[in-house]
């Protein structure tokens, strides 16, 4: 979990206008103003520069080989007789330009994207200030939530970056009563951890094996 400046904030009462039986208060306004994370990208970026200095590196040698009349080197010598026989259709050809295409979109995906997908923002009061929650921090709150409620033997909870998944076994109670304090517990549970997109919930409560 990154920089936070106080406790999780509470949205208030659940809503009452009706948003299904495993729905949530949505967001205040200006809770959806808090921006992903961007990741600095260093491994990809330092791999990507090591290539191209390798690349242009040869390159330069074997231009200052040839310069300096000295035969140039056997690599760039075949290459040039390669692109000169082949054809256009040939299989090494479109090989190569279907592994350099996917390389380079794989490229601008990652400059064009903002990664930290396991970081959740949360809601800023201050321009200032900005916070985030780490996914496996928020299903583990949102667990300790899950066991506190009455019936309750076991829960697993999963938090997406869009759906919180939460299954729970029952020893005892009604499956419905568990169910609907369970969703009530979780709905509590994501609005005071401040999300700016609080994500969906769906529970799933079954009868435990156990005997």
């Amino acid at each position: 979990m990154t920089k936070h400046t106080g406790p999780p904030h509470s949205a208030g009462p659940p809503d009452s206008t009706g948003t299904g039986a495993h729905g949530y208060r949505p967001p205040s306004p200006g809770a959806g103003r808090a921006r992903r994370f961007w990741s600095q990208r260093r491994i990809p970026a330092l791999i990507v520069s090591l290539v191209l200095l390798g690349a242009f590196g040869l390159l330069l040698y074997d231009v200052a080989a040839v310069r300096a009349d000295r035969p140039g080197m056997y690599w760039r010598r075949r290459l040039a007789d390669e692109l000169a026989t082949r054809q256009l259709d040939d299989g090494w050809v479109i090989g190569t330009a279907a592994v350099a295409a996917v390389l380079g979109l794989w490229l601008l995906v990652l400059a064009l994207t903002p990664g930290l997908r396991r970081l959740l923002p949360m809601r800023r009061d201050s321009p200032e200030v900005r916070a985030g929650l780490d996914r496996s921090a928020a299903a583990l709150v949102l667990r300790d939530r899950a066991m506190e409620v009455p019936g309750v033997g076991s829960a697993r909870v999963a938090v997406g970056r869009r759906r919180v998944k939460a299954r729970a076994r029952s020893h005892f109670r009604d499956l419905d009563e568990v169910r609907t304090d369970l969703d009530a517990a979780l709905r509590d549970g994501i609005r005071q951890l401040g999300l700016a997109r609080p994500p969906r919930l769906a529970v799933r409560v079954r009868r435990s094996a156990e005997r």
